[in-house]
Formats: C-alpha cells, structure tokens, sequence
C-alpha cells in the first residue's frame, strides 16, 4: 500500500507557491498556484480548488512529507482539511524563491519610482523628473521596497524620504482647479469635495452658485470628475486654471 503517496513525493515545482505557518512548534505547509493566493488573500479568487495545487497539508511540500492527522488536530485543534487550508492561506508566509523575489523587488522598485515621478516635480523648473534620476535619489535615500505591499501605498513614504534623505530636489505637484454647482448641491457636497484638496484657497458662496478654487493632486482630478458627474450631473462643472503644474510653495 506505500505506493499511494508516490505521486506527491514528485511534485513539480514550477509552477508552484508554498505557504508555511509555524503553529504548535510545527510547520505546515500547502502547495498553491503561484498568482493565485494574492488573489485569494484579495477576494478575487474564491474558489479553494483555483488555488491550491494539491489539496493536502504537507509538513514538507518539496520532500512530499504530507501532515498527518494528529499533527494537525494538534496545533489547530480541528481536522477539517479545508478550514486549515484557509487558516495557513490566510495567516501563512508566502516562500518565494530568491530569483523570484529579487524579481518581484525589481518590479516593484520600479513601479514605485514611476508612480514617485507622476506625482512629483522638480521645484525649480516645475518639471518632473526622468525615472532614472527618480531611482538614483531612492537609492541615494536609502529607499527599500517591501514586497507584500501595493506600490501605491508606499509612494508617500518613498517621496518623504527622498524629500529629507536625498540630494535631489523634489516636491508633490499640484494642479489648481475651480469648481461651479448651484449652492443647494454646494451645501450637499462640499465636505466630500475639498477632502481631497491639498489647499482651499477661495471659495464663495452666491444666491445661485458655489464657487470654490482649491489646489489638488493631479490624481484627484479624475475622482472629482467622476464625483461630479454621479452628484450633480450637467449642474456643476471644474475647469483648471493653471494647467501647468504648481509645487507646493
């Protein structure tokens, strides 16, 4: 009978991701699609079976050492396969492979550096900055990437630090816009409008009309088109007044 586990002790390990989860001074592991436990972690995949590769938990995925039972009840003080498997899916460390993640921090370095470059100028010429110089000053700042987080959330941090760490000047760029809508829609909306404003620097409020001018993210501008248009439709409009890009003074 010890020819049935034979064909987990030939995994292939191409294609695969492990998660691990040390519980009960024991480790366990799962073998997993590789793109898919972000997607699982994210929601976007519900299905167990999309994500797992083998559905057993292992102790030892690469030497094909499958958890027994005991072991398992043991440190999760349960045997239903499928609720461990999304107890290690959720709460485990993904293993990447050194090249993957060296990889992995290649991609992210650089998706950092574009989106720093987007949003940022240089303040003498008010022009931005080519990526490359963006990438010398993140590493002249000391700038280190950590992969399991989204790009986005880790440009603020990044442009602090090439702010106070780095010899290249830079600040956030800023686009200065008006903003029209009947006062009635002005009252409604105007919290949720100048959430997002870097600075309000004038606003009046007339019989028929709110008029506010408000210094933004160039990101903004597409949330607040759309805010306009789902809130009050052909009522309000925004124009920029400055389409050249302003730094903060």
């Amino acid at each position: 009978m010890g020819g049935l586990n034979q064909p987990s002790n030939q995994i292939k390990l191409t294609n695969v991701s492990v998660v691990r989860l040390k519980k009960g001074g024991k480790r366990f592991e799962i073998a997993c699609y590789k793109n898919k436990v972000q997607e699982w972690r994210t929601g976007v995949e519900t299905d167990l079976d999309e994500v797992m590769q083998i559905s057993n938990v292992f102790m030892n995925v690469s030497k094909g050492q499958v958890a027994s039972s005991e072991d398992l009840k043991k440190a999760f003080a349960k045997t239903d396969v499928n609720e461990i498997v999304k107890e290690i899916l959720k709460k485990g460390e993904l293993q990447v492979g050194e090249k993957e993640r060296a990889h992995d921090l290649e991609n992210l370095w650089k998706e950092i550096a574009n989106m720093v470059a987007e949003k940022c100028v240089d303040p003498t010429s008010q022009r931005p900055y080519p990526v490359g110089m963006i990438e010398k000053g993140m590493t002249e700042a000391g700038v280190s990437v950590k992969i399991g987080k989204s790009a986005k959330s880790q440009v603020l941090e990044c442009i602090k630090l090439l702010q106070t760490n780095s010899t290249l000047p830079i600040q956030r760029s800023r686009m200065r816009v008006r903003i029209v809508m009947p006062t009635k829609d002005g009252k409604r909306l105007k919290e949720k409008i100048v959430e997002g404003a870097e600075k309000v620097e004038g606003e009046e409020w007339g019989q028929d009309e709110w008029e506010v001018v408000m210094l933004i993210d160039p990101g903004q501008f597409k949330v607040l088109t759309e805010m306009l248009q789902a809130e009050v439709k052909g009522r309000g409009r925004m124009e920029t007044i400055d389409q050249r890009v302003l730094a903060e003074n």
